[in-house]
């Protein structure tokens, strides 16, 4: 899995609360469990016209705003149904962070198991790294989001944090302990 420790990019800022799963990945994109192939399927009720065009205005669809790694969000950010695919469209974008003042449980758990960041600003500081526009970094192992001047710091659980700085999903951090594990199961198989 891909380590996560440092993110610099420019943001997107799609700066509105409530933003559910069903506009983060319509229902009807939900036909397969691969885990990609569901980047243009993020936003669909924003990004695309009746007829299936992009529509030129909203964020994502701006040529400026191509390949960035940071979304900052208003509140609740994927609320709604518990989808994980709404994680899978936003990292298949190339959404490595969210900023965001609160988030879904559900959602914040699904992106977390993805390896990606779901970090927590509030409104005052959102608005200003949205005002300064300039290159943002997102330094997890100092928990410090900087860009210009600014610099803010944000919490995270620890354990969280050493998944992402190490890459380990839950997988992963099992077979750790297969030697335990198994000798475990030598022990209590008789």
């Amino acid at each position: 899995m891909n380590k996560l420790n440092i993110v610099q990019s420019k943001a997107t800022v799609i700066f509105k609360d409530n933003i559910d799963t069903d506009i983060l990945i319509p229902k009807n994109y939900l036909k397969s469990t691969k885990r990609t192939g569901f980047a243009d399927a993020l936003f669909a009720p924003w990004r695309y016209d009746e007829a299936g065009d992009p529509i030129p205005e909203f964020p994502l669809n701006q040529p400026e705003n191509q390949n960035h790694k940071i979304l900052i969000a208003g509140e609740n950010f994927g609320c709604g149904s518990s989808r994980e695919h709404a994680a899978w469209a936003l990292q298949d974008f190339g959404i490595e962070v969210v900023i965001a003042g609160s988030y879904s449980p559900i959602f914040y758990m699904n992106y977390l198991n993805n390896l990606k960041l779901p970090l927590k600003l509030g409104r005052m500081e959102r608005e200003a790294l949205i005002e300064e526009d300039s290159m943002i970094t997102v330094n997890l192992t100092e928990q410090t989001v900087t860009a210009g001047t600014l610099k803010f710091d944000f919490e995270i659980e620890s354990v969280y944090r050493e998944k992402l700085l190490k890459g380990q999903d839950g997988i992963e951090e099992i077979l750790e302990y297969l030697d335990l594990i198994e000798k475990h199961e030598r022990e209590y198989a008789k």
